[in-house]
């Protein structure tokens, strides 16, 4: 340094001057101003997470990360008592699994109102057709019965898991892991459940603070051009936590409370009930496991405080002159509670957990707030519990009933596993699906309509069980209905009783009446052939072995008899049959199909006396009185609602015809899936074509068969013993 830059440094230290006391007031309030007051002034602020990821993880805090999962609900409140023990169980193993390291939290929301999606969902557009009026008036029932339920409110739930570490990438890693595990557990449950995106995790929060329903619109691609963050994407308007009983969020007014836990014995019901509350609810529960060790040392710390003051009471009873076993009653209590514990711990497959429950209402009103709240309280009081309002903690309450896995409210209850497990999340299944779905009555727990499209199950078939006069045909021809109005399905029926008629013509369809006499409706000649066959009938090279296992069915009911068909009887018809089809697979023309009574001059030709036997019981159905089936078929399938009565056919020929008419939709649905078309098919009585082996199997790989080929067949049965006990 110079000499002149030295001089010029010692005059500027010669000029400073002391700060007034106003300065040094001015000093502290920037700084201030900028290190902040460490309080939320933004409803930005107010959330408490730092980041959400794109992969769905939530930096919560600095060392803090966490990761969701949403979960579908099963059927656990109707099941039979053995499978409510086995999913309690296997609950209980999924809560031990997580150790004093991970934080879980389970959210249960309940809000918003989707009445008018659900209203869509139901609604039956008018066409220019004949059909309108019934429309309307299956459309008026279909709304009545919505009105039962509360279908419009959404409900979700999920599973969000919290850790500790470093960075994200140590979060990432250890993150995943549990995801996979907790993925496998809820498997071994039956319950579907697939991890949260951040967009999806982010379209959640935004549903918790903007419960008026308000379209969420985010991408994160937004957040670099315009310098946002993904907090201003699910903020509300505003919140305000002035008040100490109620939070205002928005429009809306809310308040939290927590779940004081008095009752010695819990109930399975008690979540449940509160989850069934037909206003809109969010219930969380936040869980934190004890480590093992330490909670058994916990519980000896306090047998042995307890045995100290057990002696200090005896020392001082026997100073006093009384018997020394007279002790007060809560340390007798005491001491047997803190003894089983520790049994239970040591012994049992049980463990220690922390428990918060808290619930959230919101209503537009402070009136109908407080309406919510006591209808919730009540049923916490039916279980000899309390609902506590959260007084002054509103905004850690409100916080902490968002699934960021942070639990702000540091009150908390003790409870072993299964004692935790009782607040099982599972209730019965819903299911309301849209597009073609038809309506099935309403779910026997939550009063809920059940609306199904059966095109979107793993397997469309199905079955109608119930007692004599419980209301098979009834449902069968309810979905008839709803079909025909909203589908443009085929649909046929095979109607043993003749009850059908009546809906078939109000909805313009076709009656095929089957009668040993021949006579359809109308006086005139209807015949069903049952040798008929397209060159589509199976989707292998020849359509001869199908059609061939088929005629053996036939023939089987023909012959009757306990043992059926012998392998020698089995190899003679399926040599007849190939001869009497190679000229219709030469030139299929219809000219050339052959009917029964060709079958039954090709077995008389056959060398073998089984042949001669088969043709001797064929005879009745082809030249004799009951040769109704011996003609070709004269009428045509064109009308999309066809009803085969077969009543008048009688004991005799009932089975008979229910396998042909079965054969002869087989054939229309082959057609159909050529043209992309669907096919149903409502049989009555499918008992009595479970009754012989060989048509049994047939019947079964028919309902197969229908499945792959665009088929969808709903079987009425009195009892479900003859499917269960068929060994196929």
């Amino acid at each position: 340094m110079s000499k002149g830059q030295t001089k010029k440094t010692r005059e500027t230290a010669g000029n400073k001057r002391k700060l007034t006391r106003a300065e040094k007031k001015q000093i502290v309030a920037v700084i201030r101003q900028a290190k902040g007051d460490g309080k939320a002034h933004t409803a930005q602020q107010t959330i408490p997470y730092l980041a959400m990821y794109p992969d769905g993880i939530c930096k919560v805090a600095q060392r803090k990360y966490s990761k969701s999962i949403a979960f579908e609900d099963i059927n656990y409140q109707l099941a039979q008592a053995d499978d409510k023990t086995a999913i309690f169980e296997n609950w209980c193993d999924f809560l031990n699994y997580f150790d004093a390291s991970v934080n879980v939290q389970l959210s249960f929301i309940n809000q918003g109102s989707q009445q008018e999606q659900a209203a869509r969902a139901i609604h039956i557009p008018q066409q220019n057709d004949d059909f309108n009026s019934i429309r309307t008036e299956y459309s008026d029932m279909l709304k009545s019965q919505l009105a039962k339920g509360n279908n419009g409110l959404v409900k979700h739930k999920y599973i969000t898991f919290s850790i500790e570490a470093d960075n994200p990438a140590a979060a990432r890693a250890r993150l995943s892991r549990i995801e996979t595990d907790v993925l496998n557990n809820f498997k071994v449950l039956g319950v579907s459940a697939h991890p949260l995106s951040g967009y999806e995790r982010l379209k959640v929060l935004h549903g918790v603070f903007h419960p008026a329903g308000e379209p969420f619109s985010f991408s994160y691609d937004w957040l670099t051009p315009t310098g946002l963050t993904t907090k201003d994407f699910i903020a509300p308007s505003s919140f305000k936590f002035g008040e100490g009983r109620y939070f205002a969020m928005g429009k809306k007014t809310g308040a939290v409370s927590f779940l004081e836990i008095l009752a010695p014995e819990l109930n399975d019901r008690i979540l449940a009930d509160m989850l069934d509350l037909e206003t809109g609810v969010i219930v969380n529960l936040h869980i934190k496991s004890i480590d093992q060790s330490e909670a058994i040392k916990t519980i000896k710390r306090k047998i042995t405080d307890l045995d100290k003051m057990k002696i200090e009471e005896q020392k001082k009873a026997v100073r006093s002159g009384y018997d020394m076993d007279i002790l007060p009653s809560d340390l007798a209590t005491f001491g047997n509670e803190a003894k089983n514990l520790l049994q239970d711990l040591q012994s049992r497959n049980e463990r220690m957990f922390l428990l918060t429950f808290l619930v959230v209402n919101m209503a537009d009103t402070k009136r109908k707030l407080e309406n919510d709240i006591f209808a919730a309280a009540g049923i916490a009081q039916k279980y000899n519990c309390a609902l506590t309002r959260l007084d002054y903690q509103q905004e850690a309450g409100l916080m902490s009933s968002v699934p960021l896995g942070e639990n702000l409210i540091p009150i908390q209850r003790g409870l072993t596993t299964s004692s935790t497990a009782i607040f099982i999340p599972f209730i019965t299944q819903e299911l309301f699906q849209t597009g073609a779905a038809l309506y099935y009555g309403l779910n026997a727990l939550s009063n809920n309509m059940i609306l199904c499209d059966r095109k979107q199950l793993k397997n469309p078939n199905g079955l109608i069980l119930g007692t004599p006069g419980s209301g098979k045909s009834f449902a069968a021809k309810r979905e008839i209905t709803n079909a025909f109005l909203i589908t443009d399905d085929d649909i046929f029926i095979c109607d043993p009783e003749a009850e059908y008629f009546a809906l078939v013509k109000r909805l313009g369809g076709q009656v095929i009446r089957l009668s040993p006499t021949g006579k359809g409706m109308d006086g005139t000649p209807q015949y069903v052939n049952p040798m008929d066959m397209n060159l589509n009938y199976s989707e292998d090279d020849s359509p001869l072995a199908l059609k061939s296992d088929f005629i053996l069915s036939l023939c089987e009911l023909v012959i009757g008899g306990k043992e059926g068909l012998q392998p020698v009887d089995k190899t003679v018809i399926d040599r007849a049959v190939r001869n009497v089809y190679r000229d219709y697979l030469a030139d299929p023309v219809p000219e050339k199909m052959p009917i029964l009574g060709d079958l039954y001059d090709e077995l008389l030709k056959q060398p073998e006396p089984e042949a001669a036997r088969i043709a001797a019981a064929l005879e009745l159905y082809v030249s004799g009185s009951l040769n109704v089936f011996n003609h070709r078929t004269n009428v045509e399938l064109s009308n999309r609602l066809v009803c085969f009565d077969i009543k008048q056919l009688g004991k005799q020929l009932k089975k008979l015809g229910m396998l042909i008419v079965q054969d002869q939709i087989w054939n229309r649905v082959t057609i159909n899936r050529a043209e992309k078309k669907s096919t149903r098919y409502y049989m009555d009585e499918f008992h009595l074509l479970l009754k012989e082996e060989q048509t049994a199997a047939y019947s079964v790989e028919i309902w197969k068969r229908f499945r792959k080929w665009g088929g969808k067949q709903a079987q009425s049965l009195q009892s479900c013993k003859w499917g269960l006990c068929m060994p196929s």
